[in-house]
């Protein structure tokens, strides 16, 4: 239910259900709201880009119910919130508020509504991503009930062609498509039970933003790795392929999946594979980087105290908190 609410003589009223035909204004939001941070980080100059409105579609059709957003008395978009859940594991990002309402009470009201929606769908897992070096999103998150976990270290590799093919979802059909999806929904059952990556490998095959790799131990999945080749920003050429979930039941087949993934990468035009290694899974970590990854980024994991996220007893779940 919408409510209206005033701060500093402005009228917010929300949440909304995000529309596909508002991306060109989320997209502004977005850039001012996350140049703005940067130029307070003392970066001065950086210019955010705009994300790709296939990207954007995803988000909010993903997001579904969770895609929220807020508007002033013109009608303007002044914050959004896309809220992903899938199944237990609830996470949310991006999320923005416009530059000249910041401090005014709406990033809480964005977050609050985040985590209740969550709550109220079952969530077990509620947590969001943040810049580590930003002391102030860390303070702001903190006051809302959010704990710093480990961080998220993005880390790039080479693509390059494996021994052969990658084997793909695309690459099966009718009843043996739908058996592979049940298999990758069976294996992160097994590993991290309640967790449900099924709507994003099949919005991800219906957009065409990408592909699911999949690993055989012959003819037994032991593994899948959700990719998107897409750019993530508008106009932009194909350059990085981004792993939102990597599944593998067994960490010693972790560097296989990802050579696998290299392979999808190289053979889809594609440069470097970027993987969001979890602070959790340190020898995965090394793995990486001795096999020549780069580090690019940090951010810091933060969940909602008692709704933390937990390491699975065997084998990795990697997801990604960041579309």
């Amino acid at each position: 239910m919408a409510v209206s609410r005033s701060w500093r003589q402005h009228t917010v009223d929300g949440p909304h259900r995000a529309r596909l035909e508002e991306v060109a204004e989320l997209n502004q939001v977005f850039s001012e709201a996350f140049t703005e941070r940067y130029r307070r980080d003392g970066m001065v100059g950086v210019r955010v880009p705009y994300l790709n409105p296939a990207i954007w579609r995803y988000a909010i059709e993903d997001a579904a119910d969770g895609a929220m957003l807020w508007r002033d008395e013109r009608g303007r978009i002044v914050a959004f919130n896309m809220v992903h859940r899938s199944g237990a594991e609830g996470w949310m990002g991006p999320l923005a508020v416009r530059t000249e309402m910041q401090g005014s009470g709406t990033g809480k009201e964005i977050v609050t509504r985040g985590v209740e929606w969550l709550k109220s769908q079952g969530a077990r897992v509620i947590g969001l991503e943040t810049m580590p070096r930003t002391m102030d999103n860390i303070g702001f998150y903190s006051r809302l009930g959010f704990a710093p976990g480990r961080l998220t270290i993005t880390t790039t590799v080479d693509a390059a062609y494996g021994t052969e093919p990658a084997r793909l979802l695309s690459r099966t059909s009718g009843r043996g498509r739908s058996d592979a999806i049940a298999e990758c929904q069976a294996l992160v059952q097994r590993l991290s039970p309640g967790y449900d990556y099924t709507r994003e490998i099949s919005l991800t095959a219906e957009l065409g933003l990408g592909d699911t790799v999949l690993l055989y131990d012959r003819d037994r999945l032991a593994g899948f790795a959700l990719a998107h080749t897409a750019s993530l920003v508008e106009g932009r050429t194909r350059e990085e392929l981004r792993v939102l979930k990597l599944v593998v039941e067994d960490e010693t087949r972790f560097l296989e999946l990802v050579r696998a993934v290299s392979d999808f990468a190289r053979r889809s035009g594609t440069r470097r594979v970027a993987l969001r290694m979890q602070g959790e899974f340190d020898r995965a970590y090394a793995q990486v980087i001795a096999m020549g990854g780069h580090v690019r980024w940090t951010d810091l994991r933060m969940a909602v105290a008692g709704y933390e996220e937990q390491r699975p007893r065997q084998g990795m779940v990697l997801s990604n908190w960041e579309i």
